[in-house]
This record gives C-alpha cells, sequence and structure tokens, in this order.
C-alpha cells in the first residue's frame, strides 16, 4: 500500500483511492453522502448526479479489496436500491440487505410512514470471505423458551436442540440507537462533531463479522473517525480519509489518546 496504514488522510474520496494500492484491503465500511442536502458535503443537483457520483467511488473502491474484501455501504432504503443494483452489475455477490432500525425516529411525517431507519448493504468479492458469526451473536428474545430449553432441550428433526451460551446468529435487523440520541442532555440533543455519526457497537458488529485481527479496514467517507477509532479497538489496522480537515484532526486526537 503506497499510503501509510493506521492513519486518516484530508484528501477527497477520489485522490486518496487513486493512490491506495489494488487488492490490499480486507474490508470496506462507508457512509457517503445520502443527498439529503443536510450538509455541503451532501447537496448534489441531482438524483442522477448523486448517483453518478455513488458510481464512480463504487467503481475505484472494487479495486481496493483483496479477492476475498467485503463491502458495507450505508445509504436509505431508496438510494440503497439504485446502489445495490450496480454492486451486482459490477460481479460483486450479494449478501445482506441489512435494516438498522434506530429506535429514535420520529420524523414529521403526515403522509407516508415515518423514517426511522438505513440501509447497509453487505456485498463480498466471493464466497470465500471471511464472516466470524459466533463473534457477533445475540441474546434470545424468548427468555422462558430458552431457560426450558438449557434443561432438556428442544426436540427438533429427531434431535434434541440445546441453545447456545452465547445467543443465537445475528439476523438482518438490527437495533441500534443512534449516537446522535445516545448523547441527549436532559433529553436534547447536543451539538456534536459531526452530524451522521454511526454508534460504536453498530460498527463494531461489522468489523468483529467481517474481518479478523491485523486485517485492513478501510473508510474513505471518514467523518469522526469511528471505524478507525472501532478498528484499533479490534486490533484492526485501518486506512481512509475525509476532505474535512476539522474532522481529519479531531479524529486523530482521538486515535492518539488511544495509544497513550
Amino acid at each position: 500500500m503506497s499510503l501509510e496504514i493506521n492513519r486518516i488522510y484530508n484528501m477527497n474520496c477520489f485522490d486518496f483511492l487513486d493512490k491506495v494500492e489494488n487488492s490490499s484491503v480486507d474490508l470496506i465500511v462507508v457512509d457517503p453522502p445520502y443527498n439529503m442536502r443536510k450538509a455541503d458535503w451532501d447537496i448534489f443537483k441531482s438524483h442522477d448526479d448523486f448517483l453518478k457520483f455513488s458510481y464512480q467511488w463504487i467503481d475505484k473502491a472494487i479495486d481496493k479489496l483483496t479477492k476475498d474484501g467485503s463491502f458495507y455501504i450505508f445509504n436509505t432504503p431508496f438510494n440503497s436500491a439504485f446502489l445495490c443494483q450496480y454492486l451486482v452489475s459490477k460481479g460483486l455477490i450479494f449478501q445482506n440487505w441489512i435494516t438498522w432500525d434506530k429506535r429514535d425516529g420520529m420524523g414529521s411525517a403526515k403522509r407516508r410512514y415515518s423514517a426511522g431507519q438505513e440501509t447497509i448493504l453487505f456485498f463480498t468479492k466471493s464466497q470465500k470471505h471471511t464472516f466470524n458469526y459466533d463473534d457477533i451473536r445475540v441474546p434470545y428474545e424468548s427468555e422462558e423458551r430458552i431457560n426450558h430449553a438449557k434443561e432438556k432441550g428442544i426436540l427438533k428433526n429427531g434431535k434434541r436442540w440445546f441453545p447456545n451460551p452465547n445467543g443465537r446468529l445475528c439476523g438482518e435487523v438490527w437495533h441500534f440507537t443512534s449516537h446522535r440520541h445516545k448523547s441527549k442532555v436532559n433529553g436534547k440533543v447536543i451539538k456534536m462533531q459531526h452530524i451522521t455519526p454511526k454508534p460504536h457497537d453498530l460498527i463494531e458488529r461489522i468489523i468483529k463479522a467481517s474481518s479478523n485481527p491485523n486485517d485492513i479496514v478501510m473508510d474513505f467517507f471518514m467523518g469522526s473517525g469511528t471505524t478507525a477509532i472501532v478498528a484499533k479497538k479490534l486490533e484492526r489496522n485501518f486506512i481512509g480519509c475525509d476532505q474535512d480537515e476539522n474532522y481529519v484532526n479531531f479524529a486523530t486526537e482521538v486515535l492518539c489518546e488511544m495509544k497513550s
């Protein structure tokens, strides 16, 4: 890799990706613009312009993945429908359409259902990708049934099944309160370094599932550094960029504090 790992660069995504070696990254996790017009970097002239921009960075990013690498992309359900089709057309293998239930989407919609979710697309370059399913098990929902099963088991297809002590396999609907609402003070949302930071525990699930220690995790829409911070905590290498110098400086300071 021509760029140093374990560093966040103050660059736009295209210049950055041009400098990253092909086939060098094990996992890509990106939270790109949504065309929601909530910040200067999230404004496009039209939906077609937004898609053109998105397809351009997707094309560059695919080449950076190892032959068994994984690719996660956050976006709205509407935008994800277009991105999903494009990723399939580029030869990537669809694995999951994950729904992130933010549990705090109040909204003000009166002519449709309130939007309290985001989509996470999960694609891979092969079927030999890393997937550590045991590392991301979640609690069983039916406590009474599980307590009974722990003692006597449950008969399934002639065999007795006992629950896994670490929980059930993780499904496609994820329940995480958004970082914005987790950080409320006296019920009020406080001003944050970045307007759309993702919960650390959500990013942790992705990195645990689709990478191993010492793998390289890349995020070229790094924002306030969540992907890098979680990757470092989990003993993965990271590399990424953001075009906002303030975001890069903030994330770099946090990472430096983690070293001490």
